[in-house]
């Protein structure tokens, strides 16, 4: 008598970057989302029939990214929001500004690179960086959580930096007042926002909260490797040739985007969990990566997410 084999268990299908489940209905709001991954990431999850707000600092630089992508995303559901991180009065009267009922992730992308020798402060006199990039997210997050909760699943995704890996938090001195170097204090504003999305997710498992919160990151993502799409974002005759070494170990915007946009939309993704590049954590699809072990301090975290309450304002909660 033969043998009949059993029927196989239905299995998840393999993640795939190019083929993206639906999210028709979902509300995804994407910070810095006018250029670089914030766009990529824009322009992928419109494909999937989701709603997505694009904020950034500038109208006319929102409204040239929303152009780019109905172009080349038939019926994309795009619109923006003008939000500034740097200026933290000014991120209640966004998020009012949004006129929506529920969020169903946030994408904190936007961030501040400065390389002069100069330090530069907020106008609420925060370091520059630390203020937009770290302080700004933070302060969004809390106006933006009631529209999570009313979600029935909500993410927020922080991007974080290779650059943070090497990089430890002073937290005597979190803006950098003394030995400012702008290299290190970018690499710390993004350590920091990753605690933060760390910390956030513990705190909101610890309330029962729907709300998940995910780090990522991109690994190594070159203007010179990106894809064009003009005027939002034009490469050169030859860049891409001139770059084809660094291809071997790094990736373009689009590719840099990868990781959160699979931390927003794949079921599998959990809250607390870090993401990023499968090559070295530098280029590739994404997937889960060991918390690195500087991160997985939750009393550094801690204390930043008090530090952070000060400087904002913000109670302890």
């Amino acid at each position: 008598m033969s043998s009949v084999s059993p029927p196989p268990t239905s299995a998840v299908p393999p993640w795939d970057v190019r083929r993206l489940p639906r999210a028709d209905g979902r509300v995804f709001l994407i910070t810095g989302a006018n250029a670089g991954i914030g766009y990529f990431a824009a322009e992928q999850l419109s494909a999937t029939g989701a709603t997505v707000v694009l904020g950034s600092r500038s109208p006319v630089r929102a409204g040239a990214a929303m152009a780019s992508i109905r172009a080349r995303v038939p019926g994309a559901r795009v619109r923006s929001v003008r939000l500034d991180l740097a200026d933290l009065s000014s991120l209640g009267p966004a998020v009012a500004a949004l006129g929506a009922e529920r969020l169903d992730a946030v994408v904190h992308n936007a961030g501040v690179a400065l390389d002069g020798p100069s330090r530069q402060e907020t106008a609420d006199g925060h370091e520059l960086m630390f203020g937009t990039n770290h302080l700004g997210h933070f302060t969004l997050t809390r106006w933006l959580m009631p529209l999570l909760e009313a979600a029935p699943a909500a993410r927020v995704v922080t991007v974080g930096s290779f650059a943070a890996k090497t990089e430890r938090l002073d937290l005597d001195d979190l803006e950098s007042r003394t030995g400012y170097d702008p290299k290190h204090a970018y690499g710390r504003s993004k350590l920091a926002q990753m605690y933060f999305g760390l910390e956030l997710d513990r705190r909101l498992r610890a309330v029962g909260s729907t709300v998940a919160s995910v780090v990522v990151h991109p690994g190594g993502a070159l203007d010179s490797l990106t894809p064009p799409r003009p005027p939002v974002h034009v490469r050169g005759a030859g860049a891409r040739l001139g770059a084809a070494p660094a291809a071997l170990v790094l990736q373009g915007k689009h590719a840099g985007a990868w990781s959160a946009v699979r931390a927003v939309l794949d079921p599998a993704v959990r809250g607390g969990q870090v993401w990023g590049p499968r090559v070295f954590g530098l280029r590739g699809r994404p997937r889960r990566e060991t918390v690195w072990s500087h991160l997985a301090d939750p009393g550094v975290a801690a204390r930043l997410w008090e530090a952070s309450c000060r400087l904002t304002g913000a109670d302890g909660a």
